[in-house]
């Protein structure tokens, strides 16, 4: 039975965001991906579009989250769904860092702004 102890979880760090991931093809999942992630207070992130479908769930803090265009502010609790070929920007205003769970399918990429591609090693 594949067990991801917190103490094993891989940590990334990409555009000032930290991404602790748990399940990945390393660690024993088929289909899916899932990681933490932690967003400083005051971080924008670049605005990226995505290839599969994520389930972005905030476990703690408050976001502004904008996607294709239009620009929501979540709290602890929210789900926002992002669709495949969507554009999302993440960015959060408080004075503490914001902590979310995002799950997606395996082969993840993102595209940002310039057209730069990038194949997270936490959704591969």
């Amino acid at each position: 039975m594949p067990i991801v102890r917190s103490s094993e979880a891989v940590t990334h760090e990409i555009h000032g965001a930290r991404f602790v991931s748990y399940a990945t093809p390393n660690s024993g999942s088929k289909e899916l991906c899932a990681w933490r992630g932690e967003i400083p207070a005051g971080l924008k992130a670049p605005a990226h579009t995505v290839s599969r479908e994520e389930i972005f769930h905030l476990l703690d803090g408050e976001l502004l989250i904008t996607l294709d265009d239009r620009t929501e502010r979540i709290a602890a609790g929210d789900t926002v769904i992002v669709n495949p070929g969507a554009t999302l920007t993440v960015e959060n205003p408080a004075d503490r860092t914001a902590y979310s769970w995002v799950t997606t399918s395996i082969g993840l990429e993102a595209r940002l702004a310039d057209g730069t591609r990038i194949a997270p090693p936490w959704a591969n």
